[in-house]
């Protein structure tokens, strides 16, 4: 069971959630949109849509998707960005982050109910209460508590999500209240949408993360660098600013009487 969970960690976590490729190559007028129109119309299953155009990724996104400030990427069907295992969740790793959190779940629940049943024969054997089992043993106590907890988090999130599939919806969807004026193009029924978020094939990554990596100064990594850098500009003045306190009153006196020179 623990080998289980394992693997769908790791599956949920290091698989392509569906980043779209960028297109640095192109501006904003060269895909035949003005300066000032961020956005487009598009029509799915007779309802209109909202495109918009990523400044970053320099890319018209895909319905449903949505740029991740923290992976710094626009993802396909972007659902959110779980912290927990460091990864975006969208179209192509759903699923297995669902299969994580079901097998979690199975996982607590087991664990709760040995724990449970260790305090219990605990108690029938030395005859004493709940306290003193959490003296004599408080690791299982622990144990029992933590799992316990668990339980109600996983089961409240599976829950949720459960409810999002029958509507297909994500929940930055949901969130957002996207479909509360309008009706949702991407409903299919509950038999279809269930169809659709755990048995459809996915389809191929469109990034090849074999290629090589080039740096792409128009990103976040670059204003994370600027500011960086301005960090070490900041420090290195600081540090000169501190060694010019340490001279000794003659050298200072005499730097200022050469600088007087200088400005005669």
């Amino acid at each position: 069971m623990t080998l289980t969970v394992i693997i769908n960690l790791v599956l949920a976590s290091t698989r392509d959630p569906g980043v779209v490729p960028r297109n640095d190559k192109s501006q904003l007028e060269e895909v035949g949109t003005s300066i000032g129109s961020r956005s487009r119309r598009i029509s799915v299953s007779g309802v209109e849509v909202k495109v918009k155009y990523c400044r970053i990724c320099k890319i018209f996104r895909p319905p449903r998707s949505c740029h991740c400030t923290v992976c710094d990427n626009c993802v396909e069907k972007f659902d959110h960005h779980c912290p927990w295992i460091s990864q975006c969740i969208g179209l192509r790793n759903y699923r297995y982050y669902l299969m994580f959190i079901f097998s979690d779940l199975v996982f607590f629940i087991y664990i709760f109910a040995f724990s449970s049943w260790r305090i219990r024969r605990k108690m029938v054997n030395t005859g004493s209460g709940v306290f003193g089992v959490i003296q004599s043993a408080p690791e299982i106590f622990a144990l029992a508590v933590f799992s316990f907890v668990s339980i109600w988090f996983l089961g409240g999130l599976l829950v949720f999500h459960a409810y999002l599939i029958t509507l297909n919806q994500t929940a930055r969807e949901n969130f957002k209240q996207r479909y509360a004026k309008s009706p949702n193009p991407y409903d299919k029924g509950i038999l279809g949408n269930l169809k659709e978020a755990l048995f459809t094939r996915l389809p191929p990554s469109k990034v090849n993360f074999r290629a090589v990596v080039e740096p792409n100064w128009g990103s976040i990594t670059r204003i994370l660098t600027n500011s960086t850098d301005g960090d070490d500009e900041a420090s290195i003045m600081m540090q000169h600013a501190f060694s010019r306190k340490e001279e000794s009153p003659q050298e200072s006196s005499e730097s200022e009487h050469f600088e007087e020179i200088e400005l005669k």
